[in-house]
């Protein structure tokens, strides 16, 4: 396999890009930092990004020690990631998922409160940066590496590349939010659901066939 591999960070990429959803997580953080300092917005960004990617990073390099632990095969593991991406495409295409992150940030945003409330854990860097779909994505990915550092390195970059995109939208939360509006988040977040159901797609079937022919 040649030391960089365009083909896999460019299925990477997406897929993380699609999963992670920088485009529709943005309103959410644009919202749940409404009103406060652009010292608190700048911290609450770096904060959130730093510990998704020490989440992720984990379940990279110790989930498939956790799966062996529960006697769980990655073929059937990768089978089970492409079903839970296909219903997170499924809620992103109806807007489910812009609703609970919407019905999240208001439970989260009381009334009444006087101090800026810290959201970098939860709800952003869990689940909304390294929820269900990011944790299965980075899983399956390194699971295929088949141990080859230059692939890993192409799969963590294609992850770090869309970190780094949610770090600059959430700086720039604000600004964007007023050019971009409503309509069109919306409509990229279902096409980008589109696409995500194919790719959740072609992980049942090698999970399947990887179970059968394995």
């Amino acid at each position: 396999m040649p030391a960089f591999d365009l083909a896999l960070l460019s299925a990477a990429f997406v897929t993380f890009f699609v999963v992670i959803d920088p485009i529709g997580v943005m309103p959410i953080f644009a919202g749940l930092t409404q009103g406060t300092s652009a010292a608190h917005r700048r911290k609450m960004a770096i904060k959130s990004v730093l510990i998704a990617t020490i989440i992720l990073l984990g379940f990279a390099y110790g989930g498939e020690w956790l799966l062996s632990a529960l006697g769980v095969s990655l073929d059937a593991f990768r089978a089970a990631g492409g079903v839970l991406l296909f219903l997170l495409a499924l809620d992103m295409i109806f807007e489910k998922r812009t609703e609970r992150r919407e019905d999240r940030a208001g439970k989260l945003h009381g009334e009444g409160e006087s101090a800026p409330e810290d959201i970098s854990v939860f709800p952003m860097a869990i689940p909304m940066l390294a929820g269900p779909g990011a944790i299965a994505s980075i899983m399956l990915y390194m699971s295929g590496s088949g141990g080859d550092w230059a692939t890993q390195g192409v799969v963590l970059a294609a992850m770090a590349a869309n970190l780094i995109v949610c770090l600059v939208l959430f700086l720039a939360a604000g600004p964007l939010m007023r050019v971009m509006g409503d309509t069109v988040a919306a409509m990229i977040t279902r096409i980008l659901g589109v696409i995500l159901a194919a790719l959740a797609a072609q992980f049942i079937f090698d999970g399947i066939a990887g179970a059968l022919l394995g």
